[in-house]
């Protein structure tokens, strides 16, 4: 089950994602305030944070470069009813924002957006995890290598072959 953080200044904006996204399987902890939320984030991970733009103490856009700084792995969206070029961009460069959600929302294109967030996480982990299992693996390959160049050149009769006319291995010199 995926841990969804909601951060907004409206408790009933709050609780209405709340009930939505527990009714659609995922769990979700609510935050009215971005310090508390900051605080929270520090004893606890979560796999996505949807934060308001606009919010009293603390912007959207520094409150999810914050998240991005203490859990690079948790996805972001931001949430406005006020959407403005300049913000937008710089939700989307500053915070790294996956996308950006108008109040109101409509609940089946936020659980779409939600669902399609968490994937991208997902797959981004398990591409990072077969990454560094290929890399484990190539360092691996390259201490075998190291130490069959190591026998070949203290025993080269280790390696040669004596290969028949019709294909055959041959076993010794006399084998002719």
């Amino acid at each position: 089950m995926h841990r969804i953080m909601i951060v907004d200044d409206e408790i009933n904006v709050l609780n209405a994602l709340r009930r939505m996204l527990v009714a659609n399987g995922f769990e979700a902890e609510i935050f009215s305030n971005p310090g508390e939320a900051l605080r929270r984030a520090q004893t606890a991970n979560f796999d996505l944070v949807i934060s308001d733009y606009r919010m009293p103490d603390m912007d959207g856009i520094r409150f999810l470069k914050e998240m991005k700084r203490l859990q690079p792995d948790t996805m972001r969206l931001i949430l406005s009813g006020h959407a403005d070029l300049e913000g937008l961009i710089g939700a989307v460069n500053e915070a790294e924002v996956f996308r950006f959600i108008s109040k109101p929302w409509y609940d089946p294109d936020f659980i779409m957006c939600t669902r399609q967030a968490l994937e991208y996480r997902d797959v981004l982990i398990e591409n990072r995890r077969l990454a560094d299992t290929v890399r484990s693996q190539r360092a691996e390959l390259d201490l075998q290598r190291t130490a069959l160049q190591k026998l070949e050149s203290e025993y080269p009769e280790l390696i040669k072959v004596n290969w028949a006319e019709d294909g055959s291995i041959m076993l010794g010199e006399d084998d002719a």
